[in-house]
């Protein structure tokens, strides 16, 4: 058998194979780790406090922002799901409202919510405002804890304060220090506010933060999503590979005796 024919076959499989490893690696690197893998100490409500900076502004993209200071911030928690400016599905971040300050929304999860595993039985999302949370079994409706969960826009222009802070993943535990404020953009008067209160339910209940500082102190699934990482390099370049392939090599016609 040729050459050119034993490689179309070997890229074919290999591709299909990794397919189906990007398949179950995709389905499982956003589990929510067990309880038990957290430092559960580090997992306390927020700590807020009276900040005395005085408002500011800031230059993206040739927008600029005045960003009002609220109170000092520091969150320690469970990403539980997040929603990034830049995605399709939220366009009008960026074409309709200007805003290239709020990199990303992070919903969160802490204290009891994390200690009691409630969050497994839960599902989560967002959209461009809210974090949504649902579940089945009506036993978790006493067992979730409302002021145990936030969702936070997260604001910066600092580049290795935005590289953590899209490196978090669902699973991870993170910590991030900022302050609480209300912001601005002075060429189009888009505003958005802060909620000063982790009791609100709502609209206007997120919390709006301009980083210090971010870290993911925890990544979960690491090693299911380096095998992902790993599937989709071989799906590519496999993929390419085939296609290359496939014109080369000779046809080769099922004879009937």
């Amino acid at each position: 058998m040729p050459i050119t024919c034993l490689l179309e076959s070997a890229f074919k499989w290999l591709f299909l194979g990794s397919l189906v490893l990007l398949a179950v690696s995709y389905w499982q690197k956003d589990d929510l780790p067990a309880p038990e893998t957290f430092d559960r100490g580090r997992l306390q409500a927020p700590i807020q406090t009276p900040t005395d900076r005085e408002p500011f502004t800031v230059r993206v993209r040739d927008q600029e922002y005045r960003i009002e200071p609220k109170a000092e911030y520091v969150l320690d928690g469970v990403v539980v799901s997040y929603s990034n400016a830049d995605a399709i599905k939220n366009i009008w971040h960026h074409k309709s409202w200007k805003d290239f300050l709020n990199l990303r929304d992070l919903c969160v999860v802490w204290g009891e919510n994390v200690a009691s595993g409630v969050y497994r039985d839960m599902r989560f999302r967002n959209d461009s405002w809210t974090c949504w949370a649902s579940w089945s079994d009506p036993a978790v409706t006493a067992r979730f804890k409302s002021n145990a969960l936030s969702n936070n826009h997260l604001l910066t222009d600092d580049r290795s304060v935005k590289a953590a802070l899209m490196s978090a993943e669902p699973g991870d535990q993170i910590r991030f220090k900022g302050v609480l404020a209300e912001y601005v953009n002075a060429g189009n008067g888009y505003a958005r506010g802060t909620s000063l209160t982790r009791e609100d339910t709502g609209n206007g209940a997120c919390e709006t933060i301009y980083l210090d500082e971010f870290e993911v102190l925890h990544k979960a699934n690491l090693s299911v999503r380096r095998l992902f990482g790993f599937a989709t390099w071989m799906a590519v370049i496999t993929g390419i590979g085939f296609l290359i392939m496939l014109p080369i090599a000779p046809v080769r016609v099922r004879r009937r005796i």
